[in-house]
Parts: C-alpha cells; structure tokens; sequence
C-alpha cells in the first residue's frame, strides 16, 4: 500500500531505530516540522547522493529540544522503517517542502546464531583497534546501531539501507570488518614501533 509522506532530503542515511538530531533553519523544513507537530504524523529522511535516491527512512519526531527566536529549530527524532519513493512532488501543493508517495518495505531480523556471535566478535575487535569505547551487549544491538561507526561510506551505508534480511546486512558487515581490521591492526604495530623511538633498546649481541 503507497503513503504520502513529507521528504526530507539530506546527504546522509539515517537507519531504523537510530536517533537522528537536526538543525532546522530553512523556511520549507521548519514548516515540515510545523505541519508534523500538528498532525502528529512521520516524515522521511530521503537520501541524496549525486541524486535524490529511491530509498529512505521513516523518522518520527521525538522532541522539539530548542526552538531559537528567529524560528530555528533543534529536533530530535527516531528511525522506524525503510521505503522507497513510488513518486515524488517538489513541492507539495500549496507547501514549501517536498513530499512523495512511498512504499515501506518489509524487514526481516531473522539471523543464524554463528553468524551473529561472528559479527559481535569483530565488532568487538574493530572497536578495541579504534579505542572506541561502547557498550557491546549481544541481543541489544543489530546491524543499524553502529553502522556509522564502522568507517563505511556514504554510497556503502546507502547499500546497507537496500537490503531487507536482517542476515544479508550481517554479512555486509562483517566482510566490511574483515577488511578494515588487517589494516587497522597494522597501523597498531606502526604506533608501537614509532612510540618505541627514542626509547634504550636491549639489543641481542650477534655472533659473527
């Protein structure tokens, strides 16, 4: 079933069940917020690369945090689902924003125990490499809640959002990880090795 939707379009990607805090400053989009707070309703995220993409996120509006004299906004909202644009109208009749008929995809979280405990695993070592300091509970998190600490791009987050199996996205992930963590453990050495200059070296003698 199509809905029409309010469309925010930003060079990120924002995923489901993240929240997402903006600035409002132009006249259109602090209009949408307007328009969301009295009909209660959900606006989209929509991802702009070289081009408006198909894809996009569903975003409800938590909280208006701060709202400044001269109308500027500082909102706080929640990822809720995927959907991709059937049609997009800029803008919305009688409006200043954009808008567009979407349809939401279907998610499906199921994921193979093994593959799961791989993907904490390197998650875990990922995040040590990086001294990155997070609170990995398995069961708690899913492919989302770090995606954007994981060093993708921009076009690979994109990619991320397309997919609709909860398991594809793992595998995403974990090759991401598979590659990234090499490198990233040999710039470890690199810094042990360069902190190690300058310090009294215990040298084994050579016999020749």
């Amino acid at each position: 079933m199509d809905y029409q939707i309010p469309l925010f379009p930003l060079k990120l990607v924002a995923f489901p069940g993240e929240q997402l805090n903006l600035h409002i400053f132009e006249p259109r989009y602090k209009q949408l917020i307007e328009d969301t707070l009295s009909t209660k309703g959900t606006f989209g995220i929509a991802v702009y690369l070289d081009t408006l993409m198909s894809f996009g996120t569903e975003v409800e509006l938590e909280e208006v945090y701060k709202v400044y004299e001269d109308g500027r906004m500082d909102i706080k909202t929640r990822g809720k689902r995927t959907f991709e644009i059937i049609s997009f109208q800029n803008p919305l009749k009688d409006k200043l924003y954009a808008a567009g008929k979407v349809f939401f995809h279907d998610n499906d979280p199921r994921v193979g125990e093994n593959q799961y405990a791989e993907f904490i695993f390197y998650l875990k070592e990922l995040f040590r490499l990086m001294e990155y300091q997070a609170e990995i509970i398995p069961l708690r998190l899913n492919s989302f809640t770090y995606a954007h600490k994981l060093g993708l791009k921009l076009s690979e987050e994109y990619e991320l959002l397309l997919m609709s199996k909860e398991s594809d996205r793992i595998k995403f992930l974990i090759n991401h990880m598979m590659k990234v963590i090499p490198i990233m453990r040999e710039i470890e050495i690199a810094k042990k090795k360069i902190q190690m200059n300058g310090h009294f070296k215990n040298l084994e003698p050579l016999d020749f």
